[in-house]
């Protein structure tokens, strides 16, 4: 055990850092590995693939994954910001990379092929963007007439060009609600706030008049058809309260997305509606934990970065548990560090990283002797 005299960067870094919420990341890194197995064999047959072809990867995933979040909960505000900043710039290069160049899959360009892996880059924009955006924000607050606010409308209408191009409206509506977020915290008029929520009906109904994909998934919501979702419906039913046993599911042989976009009804059905109710409250410890912690640091940077990554992974959570018993339209949206994939497990784990290293208990003086000021 590390005493707190300990002045090491990993003692202090024990003492500092939030272990609920890390422990809480690790279970459900754990769980999500345990649901892969129970899905993944299914779905490789169906696409003709080596029955253990997801178990796989999924592990090789975990290994950068959890160095991801130790090694960036250990990082301080100052370098936090500095790494964002260069990251959104390559990651708007790959995503529009991505579009000109990248692998159609389900009629969108969202993926580039790197050494043999998928990669989504709009997952990491998601955490990259609230951190440039929360620094933009600060110092629109806090500095001397520097209009960061504009700036970081301007980097919004960016991705959000890029997303829709490719098209991804789950992400865009993930990122368009931190940007709302974080300027509701930074004081933004609330007449201006009304406002912008006032438009995003406007936005929905242009959305779905111009996008096939948008109409033929909200055409299916209301008037019935979707067949994954009534598969996916079907396995709460055959699940009930206990489940029906680990691997003893059925449903999953005939759901080919059982593995990443409907893993929450693999879970239903094998585990029950108990196990679902404690993995909501898993979710729901993460979000208000996380918020507690954001509104008791120190800095508005902190606050305005750490509350609108929280946000954003409840929002996904939350996105990907109402798709799958139909309370919206089906989005693609995956269930952090739950889901199949490594764009989404090395995404959340970057964004769990810098929530732990946002959230880190330090005084005012350890912060101005590590010139952690703007």
């Amino acid at each position: 055990m590390l005493d707190r005299t300990d002045r090491s960067l990993v003692g202090v870094w024990w003492w500092t850092v939030d272990r609920w919420l890390l422990a809480c990341a690790l279970i459900l890194m754990v769980v999500g590995t345990l649901l892969v197995m129970a899905a993944g064999p299914a779905v490789a047959n169906l696409i003709s693939l080596p029955s253990q072809h997801f178990i796989v990867r999924q592990v090789m995933y975990l290994v950068p994954a959890i160095a991801i979040i130790f090694g960036v909960s250990l990082l301080e505000p100052r370098p936090i910001r500095a790494l964002a900043l260069v990251g959104m710039a390559g990651t708007i290069g790959l995503m529009i990379l991505a579009i000109v160049a990248g692998s159609e899959i389900k009629g969108a360009t969202r993926w580039i092929t790197i050494a043999g892996f998928n990669l989504q880059p709009s997952e990491f924009a998601k955490p990259l963007f609230a951190i440039v955006s929360a620094w933009l924000l600060t110092l629109w607050r806090e500095g001397q007439d520097f209009p960061g606010w504009i700036y970081s409308t301007g980097l919004l209408a960016i991705l959000v060009t890029i997303l829709v191009l490719q098209p991804d409206i789950g992400m865009t509506v993930v990122i368009t609600l931190t940007w709302g977020f974080q300027m509701f915290l930074a004081g933004m008029p609330l007449l201006f706030v009304i406002g912008a929520i006032a438009l995003a009906p406007i936005a929905f109904y242009l959305a779905y008049q111009n996008l096939n994909h948008v109409q033929m998934r909200v055409d299916k919501f209301f008037n019935g058809g979707s067949w994954q979702v009534d598969k996916a419906r079907e396995s709460f039913a055959e699940g009930g309260f206990f489940g029906v046993g680990p691997g003893d599911g059925r449903v999953k042989l005939n759901l080919p997305d059982a593995h990443s976009d409907f893993i929450f009804a693999v879970a239903a059905e094998e585990y029950g509606a108990i196990a679902c109710l404690v993995l909501l409250g898993l979710y729901a410890f993460i979000v208000l934990r996380g918020f507690t912690r954001a509104m008791s640091g120190e800095g508005l940077f902190c606050l305005i970065a750490a509350s609108s990554l929280v946000m954003q992974f409840g929002v996904q959570a939350c996105i990907h548990m109402a798709s799958s018993v139909d309370l919206i339209p089906t989005k693609g949206m995956t269930l952090p560090f739950i889901s199949y994939g490594g764009s989404s497990l090395l995404a959340s784990s970057l964004t769990m990283g810098l929530i732990l290293a946002l959230t880190r208990k330090r005084t005012a003086a350890d912060s101005f002797a590590r010139g952690d000021q703007l």
